[in-house]
């Protein structure tokens, strides 16, 4: 007995599998046919990981193709489960911004933060429209950096819809959780939370017209960063490190995050703060507290643009302090400094627009793991 291909296909248009309206055939879940004599494959593709939805469709086909073709027949049958993916959280750009920078570090105390602040002041001094999106949300530092801290985000009306309109200083458009908490009271929100709050100072806000966003990231490589980085097509990320073997270690980490395949956002350079200490009784003196170029060589080393070096200045931790960022000091040495590392971001996002495709966010596939959502 040899059993015929043709018959047994229109003899599986008899069955449907549960869930799904058109036959298996037709519905395409029968991927192929077989036949050898009297023995029959049939490769089956279905999209329920049920075991009761499994088992009823093999029963089905056999008992099928016994009743119309032959009880003899020899059949074996392969079932491939296909699902779609669930959970998939597409990144959205946010219209009128036209770079997002993320500022991350793998380290904590890096001066981060510090190095934010006079990059989008600096930005802003250049011409463009600036913005910082403070998601450091357990130490917020932007309200004290550029001495809002007492301002409240107001309400807007944006298109019919009720918007935050960020707080403005020295022409820097900023939101950050400090502005919704009091300065003393501590942030202890789990990693949902803390994200839902951040989805709301993206999304939730008038941010107008911007060429540069700066977010200002927590150190580590956590939760938060794949929360911004689902929710946002990052244009790039820069590192921030100081020159310490310590703090290096760290910041591999972090260039080794935006660089993972399934991530791929582009880093932009890595920025060496508290580079060396030069003591302004002795303007020619170079003191390497912290070593000497480390973050310079680990940025050789990973094939990564190496953005500038910024020294250890006293005006730089009383600036910060006192709410006015340093580079805003005109004529001095920090302004040089700063205006040299940010015409290198600013030459590094050109570069990356115009050798990059189209910028991604990220969806989140598993709890362990995360892959590229094209942007159009």
């Amino acid at each position: 007995m040899k059993l015929d291909r043709k018959e047994i296909l229109k003899a599986l248009e008899t069955i449907t599998i549960a869930g799904e309206g058109k036959n298996m055939v037709e519905s395409g879940a029968v991927a192929n046919v077989i036949t050898f004599g009297d023995e029959v494959v049939v490769d089956l593709v279905i999209h329920t990981p049920a075991m009761h939805i499994k088992k009823r469709a093999e029963d089905d086909i056999k008992k099928t193709i016994h009743e119309l073709i032959s009880p003899e027949a020899k059949i074996k049958v392969n079932i491939k489960v296909e699902t779609p993916e669930k959970n998939e959280i597409k990144g959205r750009a946010i219209p009128g911004i036209k770079n997002i920078i993320a500022v991350a570090s793998g380290k904590g105390g890096v001066g981060k933060s510090t190095v934010t602040a006079n990059l989008a002041v600096t930005l802003a001094k250049m011409g463009f429209a600036v913005g910082i999106l403070d998601a450091d949300i357990y130490g917020p530092s932007m309200p004290i950096m550029f001495d809002v801290e007492n301002e409240k985000p107001v309400s807007t009306t944006v298109d019919g819809k009720s918007k935050m309109k960020p707080v403005e200083s020295y022409e820097i458009k900023i939101l950050s959780i400090g502005f919704f908490t009091a300065p003393s009271q501590a942030v202890i929100w789990r990693g949902p939370m803390a994200s839902k709050a951040l989805n709301q100072m993206i999304f939730d806000a008038d941010w107008g017209e911007l060429d540069f966003m700066l977010i200002d990231l927590p150190p580590g490589t956590g939760d938060i960063h794949l929360s911004i980085m689902q929710s946002l097509p990052i244009t790039g990320a820069v590192v921030v490190s100081t020159p310490q073997a310590v703090a290096l270690a760290d910041a591999k980490k972090g260039v080794a995050m935006f660089m993972q395949d399934n991530i791929n956002v582009p880093v932009l350079g890595i920025i060496e703060n508290m580079a060396y200490f030069t003591p302004e009784e002795l303007p020619d003196n170079k003191y390497y507290i912290f070593g000497q170029e480390g973050a310079k060589n680990l940025a050789e080393d990973l094939n990564v643009p190496f953005l500038g070096e910024v020294p250890i200045v006293q005006s730089i931790r009383e600036a910060g302090d006192y709410g006015r960022p340093a580079a805003l000091q005109t004529a001095s040495v920090i302004e040089t400094v700063f205006e040299e590392i940010t015409r290198n971001v600013v030459q590094e996002t050109v570069n990356r627009n115009d050798s990059l495709p189209a910028t991604e966010a990220i969806k989140i596939t598993t709890m362990a793991g995360c892959s590229a959502v094209k942007k159009n």
